[in-house]
């Protein structure tokens, strides 16, 4: 099956939506059958310190999952996406802190990258929600 960006970015919104490693789990199965590989990582801290962490551990997820390959092209297109979806919250997070997961999922060429957190100081927080896409 070659892919569909939609169905793809979907998968990795439902992963970045998890609440526990169980229901992880579940939707990694459900995807499997529809032959949809994914993963999901949670993280936090300041935003902008964050950045390179988040897109490191999306690359790292992506490879324990076996989404990519160890080669640069795939880690580049993970870490691409993930830069993207970023890119999408932090003119609201500049300053404060952000926590929450990643979701990652990957059929065929596409491979989609889901950042869902919240961004604040203490227990004022906002929610917000990025989304990147590569074809490798």
């Amino acid at each position: 099956m070659s892919g569909n960006s939609k169905e793809v970015a979907r998968a990795a919104l439902e992963m970045a939506l998890t609440n526990s490693r169980e229901e992880e789990r579940l939707h990694k199965e459900r995807l499997r059958a529809l032959e949809i590989r994914s993963a999901a990582v949670d993280f936090g801290g300041e935003t902008v310190q964050a950045v390179k962490t988040i897109i490191e551990r999306a690359v790292v997820a992506g490879k324990r999952e076996l989404l990519i390959e160890d080669t640069h092209a795939e880690e580049g297109a993970v870490a691409g996406a993930t830069h993207e979806a970023l890119l999408q919250i932090i003119p609201k997070a500049i300053g404060l802190n952000i926590g929450g997961k990643i979701g990652l999922a990957r059929r065929g060429e596409h491979v989609s990258v889901a950042v869902f957190c919240m961004v604040g100081l203490l227990h004022l927080n906002e929610v917000a929600v990025g989304l990147g896409h590569r074809a490798i």
